[in-house]
């Protein structure tokens, strides 16, 4: 049959990144606890196109990644990208899998366990021989507002907020490790599953814990900075505000390797 993907082309236009986003595929990724745990990513696959092919093989990305056999993890994530290049001809390979990943947590009174959904990215790239991948995990904290603390008669504003931990790594970190690392550095964690005695204290721990987004990114800040397995960090705290009709967020990114 006619190879049409394979005709040359005359625009004299490389392509940057031309493949498939947008498909659910079943992964296992490394689990503290379980050892593994069984997950759906959505993944988006990519190479890049000389100037003189008209089209990419599609099929090929389904088939590298079927030859995965749902082991997507920071250890192999280079080999499907070296796959990619070999089965499609190209000089650069990029991957993205977002996925939920969910850890229990033990409420703090009661004992009481519930699952927590925190939600990662791993974005890698193959760029000739150069590999680059950032995993980012995104957390739900509690955040109590200083200043709402300071000068009310009683009370003070709180709100489920979000940390972001970006990462280039020298060695292998547990997601479960950024995971504490996002609690300690908020007012108060997030949990599933409370009873009332749990409530109690989760409510006034983030009372006498107030965090301006500020503070929670610069504490993220200084344990990422901290970690020597960490190359390069971009951490983000966004604060969904009860209290006004916007968002309030703070980020820093540094490279330890400068």
């Amino acid at each position: 049959m006619r190879d049409v993907q394979n005709e040359a082309d005359d625009r004299n236009l490389a392509i940057d990144r031309v493949g498939i986003s947008g498909i659910s595929w079943p992964i296992s990724v490394p689990d503290r606890e379980n050892g593994v745990q069984e997950t759906v990513a959505e993944v988006s696959l990519s190479v890049s196109l000389p100037r003189d092919y008209r089209g990419t093989h599609m099929s090929r990305f389904v088939e590298v990644l079927s030859a995965q056999e749902k082991k997507v993890t920071f250890h192999n994530m280079e080999g499907l990208l070296a796959n990619l290049k070999e089965r499609l001809h190209a000089s650069d390979a990029h991957a993205i899998f977002d996925f939920p990943y969910f850890i229990t947590k033990t409420a703090p009174v009661s004992g009481a366990r519930g699952r927590v959904r925190c939600d990662v990215r791993f974005d890698a790239a193959l760029l000739g021989e150069d590999f680059d991948l950032v995993t980012t995990v995104e957390i739900p904290v509690q955040t109590l507002c200083p200043c709402s603390k300071e000068i009310s008669e009683y009370g003070a504003h709180n709100q489920r907020a979000h940390a972001s931990i970006a990462v280039r790594l020298a060695s292998f970190v547990w997601l479960e490790e950024f995971i504490e690392i996002a609690d300690r550095c908020a007012s108060a964690p997030i949990y599933s599953l409370l009873k009332r005695e749990d409530e109690k204290f989760v409510t006034e721990r983030a009372y006498e814990n107030p965090r301006f987004v500020e503070d929670a990114v610069r504490d993220l800040a200084l344990a990422m900075q901290a970690d020597e397995r960490v190359r390069w960090f971009r951490v983000s705290v966004t604060s969904h505000e009860s209290i006004h009709n916007h968002d309030a967020f703070a980020v820093i990114e540094r490279d330890k390797r400068r």
